[in-house]
């Protein structure tokens, strides 16, 4: 029987620092690192496809997108927490740091096997407290299928499964067809 190790605390300035040399992307959680597994090509086309039509959409406006080494810091209470979503939207002029954003207003997960449960249940918790986050967005990469969660509908899930329906985002007054997010995806 193997007994579970206890982890080192790590400080928030130790994280920031070691993430700026590692070649592998580290989320912090209350001072514990995990490692993130590597992407797959299909999660890349989604994740790629949904940034750069935003990317687009947002060319000369005030918000900026990003795609994958970005990461959304939180806090609550003593937590410090900080992930790396798929997609990130940020407008807030408060956002100032090269390194992260603490105000997004969208945030996009491409769900894999091992992430869907995080990310449909601890992300969900964490982020949806974010005082300007106004859409999250979970994207399948097995199925046709993205969840939108809206501030605006008190975070009830809304799901969006044919290829001609839109994803929108109403917040950023954007939408796209589903089957440009599943591009070169084969389902």
């Amino acid at each position: 029987m193997q007994t579970a190790q206890r982890a080192e605390f790590v400080c928030v300035e130790d994280y920031l620092e070691g993430e700026k040399a590692s070649e592998v992307r580290h989320e912090y959680i209350d001072g514990v690192v995990y490692a993130m597994a590597g992407s797959t090509d299909d999660h890349n086309l989604i994740g790629g496809s949904i940034y750069a039509a935003l990317r687009g959409h947002l060319r000369g406006k005030r918000c900026q997108p990003f795609f994958a080494d970005m990461k959304v810091r939180m806090e609550f209470a003593t937590h410090g927490i900080f992930y790396y979503p798929d997609v990130l939207v940020a407008c807030d002029s408060r956002d100032t740091a090269k390194d992260f954003r603490r105000y997004p207003q969208v945030i996009v997960e491409v769900l894999s096997e091992t992430t869907e449960r995080t990310d449909r249940r601890e992300k969900f918790l964490y982020y949806t407290q974010i005082e300007t986050l106004q859409e999250y967005v979970l994207v399948a990469q097995d199925r046709l299928e993205a969840t939108v969660f809206r501030r605006a509908n008190k975070w009830v899930p809304e799901i969006v499964r044919k290829s001609e329906d839109q994803l929108q985002l109403p917040s950023l007054e954007f939408a796209m067809p589903l089957s440009a997010v599943y591009e070169g995806v084969k389902l």
